[in-house]
């Protein structure tokens, strides 16, 4: 049941005001509406407030927009695609065998001939390579042999403290203390298996899993175990259970907040069951929250570890998405395996790069690092939009598309007969790299299915998904 206009939202209150000069023709498709600061300034609101309205607004297929250029009206579109199936995997844990077919398409997303609608990297052109360079170049000016020494576990002080401040904005109490550096997201998530698991173990995860986890679990030979997991809020709860009673898990690994490959975001009151789950019968939680950052709404969601009450939740992220992933730092806040995490951390890479860390402390501290989000979670929501409307308009009948409110990547369910293996090679000698399905379950799940990355977008870009579409098109003629 809609509020009364009275209690709606300011964001509503624009975007219903837009609606309405849409409907009545003053504003007709192709017109230029008010840009985000013209509309902040005429009503009085933030600009967070009017770019929520916007994405509103395209979400509904009233406005689109263009790099570079504003927001405009839309011609009239047609409907929404659906969103891809809930995934149904089996019942029974497996071993992990997908390194030849990854180190292929890695292999590709290096060829700067190529269109990149696969891997999921962020775009340069939109992170602070130059503030950073400044930053690093100052500091190995003043600090001299200090940027050369180890920060050995748990990291740089200055850093842990800027992370656990911004924790709080995600519902975490933390102090610096309960973080540790790590040398990116990914050996964060290698440390905790590595800490609380051992080969032959079960490690229950979400079905699609982001390939990078599937080689770590593949490399510490432990068995996944895959759970049905909604394109929109996340991993089963019920499934879960029914796994846990029936098999001896010993972690479980999410990513809650924006997951790769789906976007699915788990509801804050749903984070709470979970983690009341695990706690229930003393499973660690291994959740990565690296795009938990980029989110298109007007809050933060929270994380996991907000509902810890036990240590159990081992929260992970990076700056690779954000700031730099060459400069490789991560972090996480292991609860209670703290001991153990610092000590392989130590044992296994000593210690994060020095100078990286006090280059993000000092962009942290300085503000640099919201300014910089903020523009990432404009340019991004933007993007995602626009890549959806391309494939929703370019594609084939059976095509089902996620809707992600967060990160930079999108989730498409292709028709039954279409493999996403041929369509790699397709695409391959059409100049367009993608992500096939095969690669985000243990189990070839997803043969149907592709990853496209929405971080950067240009008319050559658009033009490449254009003629995606038409490959795809083609396969289904195929048969």
């Amino acid at each position: 049941m809609p509020r009364k206009t009275s209690r709606l939202f300011r964001y509503e209150k624009i975007a219903n005001r837009i609606k309405q000069l849409i409907e009545k023709g003053t504003y007709r498709p192709g017109d230029r509406i008010p840009s985000v600061r013209q509309m902040s300034e005429q009503q009085v609101v933030s600009i967070s407030s009017v770019l929520q309205a916007y994405l509103q607004l395209e979400s509904e297929g009233l406005i689109e927009a263009k790099p570079q250029s504003g927001y405009f009206v839309c011609a009239p579109a047609a409907s929404p695609l659906p969103e891809p199936e809930i995934s149904s995997p089996g019942l029974d844990p497996s071993h992990v065998n997908l390194h030849d077919l990854m180190m292929m398409v890695m292999r590709d997303t290096l060829n700067p001939k190529l269109i990149q609608l696969g891997a999921a990297m962020p775009n340069l052109e939109l992170l602070p390579t130059e503030r950073m360079n400044r930053i690093m170049a100052g500091l190995a000016r003043k600090a001299s042999k200090g940027t050369h020494q180890y920060q050995l576990p748990p990291g740089l002080e200055k850093l842990r403290v800027q992370i656990a401040k911004r924790a709080v904005n995600s519902g975490c109490q933390l102090s610096p203390s309960d973080v540790v550096i790590t040398s990116g997201g990914t050996e964060a998530i290698d440390i905790c298996l590595h800490a609380v698991c051992k080969p032959g173990d079960i490690v229950a995860i979400e079905s699609p899993m982001y390939f990078g986890t599937l080689q770590i679990i593949e490399v510490h030979g432990l068995r996944a175990l895959e759970i049905p997991t909604n394109p929109r809020d996340g991993i089963s709860l019920e499934a879960l259970q029914f796994a846990i009673e029936h098999n001896p898990i010993k972690a479980v690994l999410t990513i809650s907040n924006f997951s790769n490959p789906l976007g699915s975001c788990i509801p804050d009151e749903k984070k709470k069951e979970l983690v009341e789950l695990l706690t229930k019968y003393d499973i660690p939680l291994i959740d990565n929250d690296v795009s938990g950052e980029i989110y298109f709404t007007e809050k933060r969601p929270l994380v996991t570890k907000a509902f810890d009450t036990k240590g159990l939740v081992m929260l992970c992220s990076s700056f690779s998405k954000d700031i730099s992933p060459s400069l490789r730092v991560g972090w996480v806040t292991p609860g209670r395996y703290q001991n153990a995490v610092e000590w392989l951390k130590f044992t296994l890479s000593a210690s994060a790069p020095t100078l990286a860390q006090m280059a993000i402390a000092e962009f942290m501290e300085s503000g640099g690092y919201d300014h910089q989000l903020r523009r990432l979670r404009r340019e991004y929501a933007g993007n995602v939009s626009m890549l959806s409307q391309v494939v929703t308009r370019g594609f084939p009948a059976g095509t089902r598309v996620t809707r992600p409110l967060g990160g930079f990547v999108l989730w498409v369910q292709l028709p039954e007969n279409v493999d996403s293996l041929d369509l790699y090679s397709m695409a391959l000698k059409g100049g367009i790299t993608i992500t096939p399905g095969h690669l985000f379950s243990p189990t070839n799940q997803f043969h149907n299915f592709i990853r496209l990355n929405a971080a950067a977008w240009n008319l050559p870009i658009e033009r490449a998904v254009e003629r995606l579409g038409r490959m795809v098109s083609e396969l289904v003629e195929r048969g």
